[in-house]
C-alpha cells in the first residue's frame, strides 16, 4: 500500500467511517479529529504531538507509523478494537501529561 492509500484510507476512516458509527456504537467521541487523537496517540504509546512536530501529523508521521494508524483506525469501525477503551487510555495519558506539566 502507497503512502498516498494509507492517507486516503486515514481520512475516509477518521473522517467518514468512523463517525458514522459513533452513535450506532454509542461511542463517547464523534468528531474526526477525536478518532485521530486516539489512534495517534496508540500508536505512539503516549501524547502523539510529543513525537510528532509537523502537521498534520499524518502527512509526516513514518510511513510505518501511518500503517499501524490506519490499521488501528480499521480495528475500530470493524469492532475488533475497544474504541472506549482506547480513548480512555489516551486521556489518561493527556491527563498524566497535563499534571507533569504542573510540576515542573
Amino acid at each position: 500500500m502507497t503512502r498516498k492509500d494509507l492517507e486516503q484510507d486515514w481520512l475516509r476512516l477518521t473522517r467518514d467511517v468512523l463517525p458514522g458509527l459513533a452513535a450506532v456504537r454509542g461511542w463517547p467521541i464523534r468528531f474526526d479529529h477525536c478518532f485521530q487523537r486516539v489512534a495517534l496517540d496508540a500508536v505512539f504509546g503516549g501524547v502523539w504531538y510529543d513525537h510528532v512536530k509537523e502537521r498534520p501529523a499524518y502527512r509526516s508521521i513514518p510511513t510505518d507509523r501511518q500503517a499501524e494508524a490506519v490499521s488501528i483506525a480499521k480495528g475500530f469501525a470493524a469492532g475488533t478494537l475497544d474504541l472506549p477503551a482506547y480513548n480512555a487510555r489516551s486521556l489518561a495519558w493527556r491527563r498524566a501529561r497535563k499534571a507533569a506539566e504542573g510540576q515542573a
